[in-house]
């Protein structure tokens, strides 16, 4: 196996093909002869990086070949610091020895310690962050009480600038602190973290413990470290931790001493400690931080553009910083053009890139602290459809058993990767979801993704049309083909399709754009009573016109016709457009009365019947609504013929026929108390409050405003345990009306409120307004 290039061997290699002597690369770089000799002979294996940076400029280096050189000195300063020998540190305090002389070379640790331990400077342009300044003011100053909560832990995935955000709460701070602020980067995200004893070893030299007075052991070392911050105000900043095990040997106990502590893992083990968890920058912030990047290039950088910018960014500092840092140095760009760039999702990471900074790298460095299985599945994740999902979801995406998805969801969390919210549900950062899906195009073959990406959209759509097929005809009845995992009650299919309507949107548009018409005709057919409870969703057009273009293409007319009739009726409740319900209930009816489809025909009629009421053209209504009950009941279908009893009363109460509309829905009422009807009983649950609602507003129009508010008040509760908010909502509305007529104001106030709540539930904003107002 050939050996890897050390950094000698690279810096060598790249100053011979720039064709250069040491002495021009140290004219070029501001770095000696001297040290370069030092370097291209592996006496110096681990240069700090700003010399390293000076040489990738000075060679001209970029892209990968950049990236390794600044990474080979990296690790070269990772190893001098674990193999050195250690050296007594100079002390302010203790008597000058013979190696303590002014003149004489660092050792290897004081440099060491003096570099880790002071804090590094504050960036200049840092902005935002108001609250968790003051939140790290609170928590750290010393006149809190004794006993007082004195260490605060930020977390937050990478590129969220927590050691930025800590720096600079320092810096703030240090007035506070006359014992000193010390920093140190415990490298967390490294294969090697800083052990904690040598971690406290550092940290007491920079409190002024002579070598040889530090403990040999651990709980010593921590116990002389608490000692000491117990009586000094001192604040030390702990960077990039690893896990509670480095960490807990480092915290203070009582005393004035502070400790901040930042990490991208929860570290949830840790006890007595405040938490802080970073989030992406508001647009706002975003967007000043952006400009405070760019201050000094043209002005004509619109605030569009820059806003997009951080949209495209997700908030993330770092990738903010980076994309600043792009046009900064390259004053002929506009934000506009990098806007362009960025708006294909495919290169975005790789725009992401200024130098040796690149977003994919953060990411990296969280990926490779997963195992190699919940790798898969951090990968796989990315090809779920919606923008947030579950443990079961989770399970079928990575092959995995449901127990198991848990697991790997929760060290994704831990380590940022994930953002986990209310309701067990997980969603990708939308950089993290890009670097997922760019993971899974390096590591896995067309052929595996292609085989999940197709389990995916077939449990997504089966459990779609399992969950739908609970309100079929509104029976509430288990349907046949439940899917493992899937909901197991109306009360849960209900939950289940409202929470992941993006997941199985997005199935449905994949499988109709790969040819799977069955499962998209199926899935659309099976929504069909379910859309009645949710019906001011925005998906129902799209869901049945892919419905309508499946069942053209097998060639099956009769529910091509029942997908255009479901059209119709998207046009006439939700969008309330009946000229374009009537041209779909044409088409409706023309295919049905080819195909000889009874049941299709006769919802093509009910369905004009609905829009023709709408248009004003009454007598019409009627007419079309008769029709359709009558084929309705001789084809022996109950259900839909109750509906058309309905709408008929509905037909005479807008015609100002309030006696008979009033007759007619007691008609309706008698046939949905008849337990011999053969109604099904989910379709009576569902029909009783809403014919009961309309008695009540016919008895209202008739001047029987007393027995109209019992009615409708019976109703409204009627449809909250049927779970019908549309429904109740507007009973309840036709109900704060009637009780202010009755001069019953502050019931009238109350059932206005409950109506605006109920018509935001279903998504009508326009209507909760309106009756927010009349509150």
């Amino acid at each position: 196996m050939v050996a890897p290039a050390s950094f000698a061997e690279v810096l060598r290699r790249h100053r011979r093909a720039a064709r250069m002597t040491l002495e021009q690369l140290a004219e070029a770089s501001g770095v000696s002869d001297r040290t370069l000799s030092d370097m291209e002979r592996g006496r110096s294996t681990g240069p700090q990086h700003r010399t390293v940076t000076a040489l990738a400029d000075a060679l001209d280096l970029t892209g990968d070949d950049r990236d390794r050189f600044l990474e080979l000195a990296r690790e070269g300063r990772l190893r001098d610091h674990w193999t050195r020998p250690a050296g007594p540190r100079d002390q302010p305090n203790r008597p000058a020895g013979p190696r303590d002389q002014p003149n004489r070379p660092a050792g290897p640790r004081d440099h060491l310690a003096r570099g880790l331990c002071e804090p590094p400077p504050p960036v200049d342009d840092f902005t935002g962050r108001a609250a968790e300044l003051t939140w790290t003011t609170e928590l750290v100053r010393p006149r809190q009480a004794p006993g007082a909560a004195g260490v605060g832990l930020i977390t937050g995935a990478a590129g969220l600038g927590k050691t930025t955000f800590a720096v600079r709460a320092a810096h703030d701070l240090r007035p506070d602190f006359p014992g000193g602020v010390l920093f140190l980067d415990l490298f967390g995200m490294s294969s090697r973290p800083v052990p904690a004893a040598e971690a406290l070893a550092l940290l007491l030299r920079a409190l002024g413990v002579v070598e040889q007075e530090i403990p040999a052991d651990v709980a010593g070392r921590a116990s002389l470290y608490r000692s000491l911050l117990r009586e000094r105000r001192v604040l030390v900043v702990l960077d990039n931790a690893a896990s509670e095990g480095q960490v807990r040997p480092l915290l203070p106990g009582d005393g004035v001493g502070r400790v901040l502590v930042t990490s991208r893992r929860l570290l949830a083990g840790l006890e007595g400690v405040r938490r802080l968890s970073l989030g992406p920058l508001p647009l706002l912030e975003g967007a000043e931080l952006l400009t405070g990047i760019l201050k000094g290039r043209d002005a004509s950088d619109d605030g569009t553009a820059i806003s997009r910018l951080v949209e495209l960014c997700g908030g993330l500092p770092l990738a903010l910083r980076i994309i600043g840092n792009r046009l900064v140095s390259r004053p002929g760009w506009k934000a506009a053009e990098l806007v362009a760039r960025l708006g294909n999702e495919q290169g975005r990471l790789e725009q992401l890139r200024a130098g040796n900074l690149r977003i994919a790298n953060a990411f990296a460095m969280s990926y490779e602290q997963l195992t190699p299985s919940s790798r898969q599945v951090f990968r796989r994740l990315s090809l779920i459809p919606g923008r947030d999902f579950d443990g079961t979801l989770a399970a079928v995406v990575g092959g995995v058993d449901v127990e198991d998805a848990w697991d790997v969801l929760d060290e994704l969390v831990d380590l940022g990767l994930l953002q986990d919210s209310a309701g067990s549900r997980y969603r990708f950062h939308d950089l993290v979801r890009l670097f997922a899906g760019d993971r899974l195009r390096q590591e896995d073959t067309p052929a595996g993704r292609e085989a999940v990406t197709e389990a995916v959209t077939s449990w997504l759509l089966r459990t779609a049309t399992a969950a739908g097929r609970w309100f079929e005809s509104a029976g509430g009845q288990a349907a046949d083909g439940q899917v493992a995992g899937g909901p197991s009650s109306p009360e849960e299919a209900d939950r289940w399709l409202r929470v992941n309507v993006d997941n199985w949107m997005g199935a449905l548009r994949a499988a109709a754009g790969t040819g799977r018409h069955t499962e998209v005709l199926d899935c659309a057919e099976s929504l069909d009573w379910y859309s009645d409870r949710w019906m001011h969703a925005p998906h129902w057009h799209e869901i049945f016109t892919l419905g309508a273009e499946a069942a053209a293409a097998l060639g099956d007319q009769a529910r091509q016709a029942n997908q255009l009739n479901l059209l119709a009726w998207v046009h006439l409740v939700p969008r309330d457009d009946p000229e374009t319900a009537l041209r779909y209930t044409a088409q409706a009816l023309d295919l049905a009365v080819r195909e000889g489809a009874l049941n299709e025909t006769a919802s093509a009629h009910h369905n004009t019947g609905g829009a023709l009421r709408r248009l004003g053209r009454l007598g019409e209504a009627v007419e079309a609504e008769t029709r359709a009950a009558e084929m309705f009941r001789a084809g022996g279908d109950i259900d839909s013929y109750s509906q058309c009893l309905g709408a008929l009363g509905t037909c005479l109460r807008d015609a100002g026929r309030h006696a008979e509309a009033l007759e007619q829905y007691r008609v309706l009422w008698e046939l949905l108390n008849d337990d011999r009807s053969g109604m099904r009983p989910g379709v009576v649950a569902f029909t009783r409050p809403i014919a009961l609602a309309r008695i009540g507003e016919c008895l209202a129009l008739l001047g029987h405003r007393a027995e109209a508010v019992l009615k409708l008040t019976e109703a409204i509760g009627l449809m909250e345990q049927a779970g019908l908010p549309s429904q109740q909502a507007r009973s309840l509305e036709t109900l704060a009306a009637l009780l202010a007529e009755e001069d019953r104001n502050d019931e009238s106030r109350a059932a206005y409120a409950r109506a605006a709540e109920a018509y935001e539930e279903v998504g009508d904003a326009e209507a909760s307004r309106r009756c927010r107002d009349l509150t």
